[in-house]
């Protein structure tokens, strides 16, 4: 028996929990406020995706007469050759079954229909020796196979990650979904709702809070909360998460809370903590509905309730929202973690991040360290409200989830990862001599040099993600980006070369982007690839949101909004571009042609071989990038940078040579590293003070060396530091470990 029960609906990912009642359950925790979660999208598929489920869909199917189109005849025809695999696979795919593998890899194991059409070269994504990812590949088509099934003959609405997302997206008004809600619950539904009630018998909760981070998962909230009204009227129910956040800001609809007794705002530990007050420890509570709200003495933060048949923004209460380093460490305990399911849906190693490992998910700071980006919503506290914790509480926390998860693969969910404080993280996790695999969202910014991009690697860091949008230099500075392309081709250049995959998000349809400016950036990122320093991109045409800079001040940007009158969700917003540009006509060019730059080719095509329409050549100069990637050495090192030293220690030897009678003394250091030798040569006297100063050097240290600390102590025995920092030798431990941050 639990006070509260926390939910993420389906669906969300299936091979990691979406965090946010991990996050709430680690703050509450330190509250000793009694909660139990679930990942409601994960039973569901489980209970789904198994042979019995599945016989009874094919028998309904049949039933019904909704067996239709060409493919799912087919795939009812191979029923059995469907429905034999399926446990294993599912097994396999959890991580349970491994030498399934290789059978799945024969021709004939798994039944094939419309999604092995689109199978990539298997040797070209996985070699001959990826029989896992390549199997994982594979067993992923299999089962979006039956998926499509689900779609066209049980559930129109089936998504693996999003379940009737359509109903959630720019939904203005409640109509739609209201509707949809007085229909009979669905096949899934039903499904959902039984592993639901199941959990409640159990648990026994006050408060369920419902957590709501996309459109998909929208109206599975609305469903499960339309039950538990119905079925437990005593349970209170709450709705929080990233679809509020942003969309429900303007509620005014009181229908919604036929299913809801309440919404929260933004970061939800206090409002919650309130919310357990007055519903588990406030003597109110007993009495009727209106005394219980008219109760002075009731505290909210950022809630909506209905309040004389009037939806009522709640925030009366004066305590601040808590610091990072006070809401806790996630908490996982009660997620099925060993039943989650690895899926590679496309042969792309950066895509399969998203879909691929159990992934323990935190934040390096609350909000943006940037917040400029004008079509951001960086108004919302969620992105405006910017906190760093400490590398030290972070590492912590990593700590902490490792040995309650057994994973130490993290993904960093920040708006994007300040610098600054990636450095702090590696620094930290090199010092504890943790070994651990993470990435993160990033700025393309100049901060990430070659040397702190060799850090991050050595720390465990394997890909970043981030957006280079428009790839144009006056839109990057029309949307307040802070980089420019050459930058981003640095800096992309810089976590190459450190063995760090990146991924862009790219952006096409900006208000006033020309035509010209939209091919423009096609061939910059055709350069980006075919160089090599990018390896993933997506594609995404402009929205216009409610709460970003664009939105709130569109005249400036030269559209026209489309405002429509809002009861229930506002967040994108229709418009009419000035310009008169169809962007809509460059979606599919753009996506294809990127699709075959991730695979290495079309680099020599021209550019109008991507489109069935006539464009403008480039302007661009086809070695743009190429010449952007031309830099001279450094010779202004800034006194503060911190000099380190990330490997091995030396083998010495000393000797001598004698010419001419005079005789000279070299001190000789051999260093390893994991896959070669080298050798440097310095004077007798520098190659002992360097080899003392090597262990200052050390990230293992309590305190890092500055360069001028540095310069002053050679200078304090020898002359002319210059000529020792950029000598050969010196230049050699450069490129092997010696670090300027």
């Amino acid at each position: 028996m639990k006070d509260l029960l926390l939910i993420t609906p389906p669906f969300t990912q299936l091979n990691t929990p979406y965090p946010a009642t991990a996050y709430l359950k680690g703050f509450l925790n330190t509250k000793n406020i009694s909660a139990f979660q679930m990942d409601l999208g994960i039973e569901v598929i489980l209970e789904l995706f198994k042979k019995e489920t599945f016989q009874e869909l094919f028998e309904i199917a049949f039933k019904n007469k909704c067996i239709v189109s060409d493919n799912c005849q087919r795939i009812y025809a191979l029923k059995e050759a469907y429905l034999k695999p399926l446990n294993n696979v599912i097994q396999f795919l959890q991580g349970k079954n491994q030498t399934l593998a290789r059978l799945i890899c024969t021709d004939n194991y798994l039944p094939q229909a419309s999604r092995f059409n689109q199978l990539d070269d298997m040797d070209w994504a996985f070699g001959s020796m990826g029989i896992q990812d390549k199997a994982k590949h594979l067993a992923t088509l299999y089962l979006e196979d039956l998926s499509d099934f689900i779609i066209e003959c049980i559930d129109a609405h089936f998504g693996f990650s999003r379940y009737a997302e359509r109903l959630g997206q720019s939904a203005n008004s409640f109509d739609e979904i209201y509707n949809y809600l007085q229909t009979a619950p669905t096949y899934i539904d039903k499904i959902s709702l039984k592993i639901l009630e199941d959990k409640i018998k159990t648990i026994q909760p006050q408060l369920i809070c419902i957590s709501v981070p996309f459109p998909g998962n929208l109206y599975s909230g609305f469903r499960c909360a339309q039950f538990i009204k119905s079925k437990y009227p005593n349970i209170k129910i709450s709705m929080g998460g990233g679809f509020p956040n942003t969309e429900l800001r303007s509620l005014t609809d009181v229908r919604v809370f036929e299913f809801f007794d309440y919404i929260t705002l933004d970061d939800g530990e206090l409002p919650i903590e309130l919310l357990y007050k007055n519903i588990c420890q406030s003597k109110y509570t007993k009495g009727t509905l209106k005394e219980y709200y008219n109760n002075s003495e009731l505290e909210f933060k950022r809630t909506f309730i209905l309040e004389n048949n009037k939806v009522t923004y709640k925030n009366n209460s004066t305590k601040p929202d808590y610091k990072q380093l006070e809401i806790g460490t996630p908490d996982y305990s009660d997620l099925l973690l060993n039943n989650y399911i690895s899926v590679i849906e496309i042969a792309n190693p950066m895509h399969s991040l998203w879909s691929d490992g159990r992934w323990n998910k935190l934040t390096m700071a609350h909000g943006c360290y940037w917040g400029k980006c004008t079509f951001c919503d960086i108004s919302l506290d969620y992105i405006k409200i910017y906190e760093p914790i400490t590398a030290k509480l972070l590492v912590d926390r990593m700590e902490q989830l490792i040995e309650q998860t057994n994973e130490t693969g993290f993904h960093f969910v920040d708006e994007a990862a300040p610098p600054s404080l990636m450095k702090a993280l590696a620094l930290e996790i090199i010092k504890r001599k943790i070994t651990v695999t993470w990435w993160a969202n990033i700025r393309f910014e100049k901060n990430f040099t070659k040397d702190l991009c060799e850090l991050l690697k050595v720390s465990g860091c394997i890909a970043v993600s981030g957006g280079l949008e428009v790839a144009s230099d006056r839109l990057l500075k029309l949307i307040d980006k802070g980089v420019t392309v050459e930058q981003v081709a640095q800096v992309t250049r810089n976590f190459t070369e450190s063995k760090i995959m990146v991924h862009s998000y790219l952006m096409y349809g900006y208000p006033t982007q020309t035509v010209q400016e939209t091919i423009d950036s096609l061939e910059m990122v055709r350069q980006l690839f075919e160089i090599g320093i990018l390896q993933s991109g997506f594609w995404h045409q402009f929205a216009l949101t409610a709460h970003s800079p664009i939105g709130l001040n569109p005249n400036e940007y030269q559209i026209i909004p489309n405002y429509k009158k809002i009861t229930f969700a506002n967040n994108d917003v229709d418009f009419t571009d000035k310009t008169g540009i169809d962007h809509n006509q460059f979606s599919f060019g753009l996506k294809k042609s990127l699709f075959n730059f991730m695979h290495g080719i079309g680099f020599e095509l021209p550019l109008q071989d991507w489109f069935d329409f006539k464009i403008p050549k480039t302007s661009i100069k086809n070695d743009f990038i190429y010449n952007c990637l031309e830099t001279g050495v450094n010779f202004n090192i800034k006194p503060s940078a911190k000099i380190i030293w990330i490997g091995t220690d030396p083998i010495v030897s000393e000797y001598s040579k004698t010419k001419k009678g005079f005789s000279n003394h070299y001190f000789k250091m051999s260093f390893h590293t994991n896959t070669e030798s080298f050798n440097i040569i310095l004077e007798k006297d520098q190659g002992h003070w360097f080899l003392s100063t090597l262990d200052k050097l050390s990230p293992k240290g309590s305190k890092l060396m500055s360069f001028s600390e540095l310069k002053k102590d050679f200078e304090s025995h020898f002359e002319n530091f210059e000529l020792f920092w950029f000598s050969k030798s010196i230049n050699i431990l450069k490129e092997n470990g010696l670090l300027v941050l």
